[in-house]
């Protein structure tokens, strides 16, 4: 079936089948491979992307799910203020160890920094929980987004 979506920003017609995982219509069709294969169950976030602007897990929303709707990866968070702000931070701060998980953890980041401007420790903790990192650079994405809303306001 064919299904249009706007992937950042451009208008896109892919084919797949009904039930196919949004993360694979992304790294395989669209060749967007900053978006990545974790647990497959929504579980670790390493395939978060945002649709209407809501942080979601690219392996368990199903294409149909989402046609019409707008698609940002981590490709285009760059473009953004909130974004960009994070993408130094992360820089700044040297948050990324092996980087596997780091484009999910960036896309949540900036979903929660949408919500919540300045963001507490604590608040951070609630809305990163679900974001997993094998080599646990908590410490350092916590200060990084401290760090991103500082810029963001600055």
């Amino acid at each position: 079936m064919t299904i249009k979506l706007k992937i950042n920003g451009a208008e896109r017609s892919v084919e797949a089948e009904p039930g196919t995982p949004l993360l694979w219509v992304i790294r395989d069709e669209l060749k967007l491979t900053g978006t990545k294969f974790g647990c497959g169950v929504a579980s670790c976030g390493a395939c978060t992307v945002h649709v209407d602007g809501e942080p979601v897990r690219s392996c368990q929303t199903y294409i149909e799910d989402v046609e019409g709707a707008e698609v940002s990866t981590i490709e285009a968070m760059g473009d953004t203020k909130i974004g960009a702000a994070v993408q130094q931070a992360w820089k700044e701060l040297d948050v990324v160890q092996c980087g596997y998980c780091q484009s999910g953890q960036i896309m949540s980041a900036v979903g929660l920094l949408k919500q919540t401007p300045k963001p507490t420790f604590e608040e951070i903790d609630d809305y990163m929980d679900g974001n997993a990192c094998r080599c646990a650079t908590y410490q350092r994405i916590r200060a990084g987004i401290q760090r991103a809303a500082e810029i963001v306001e600055g």
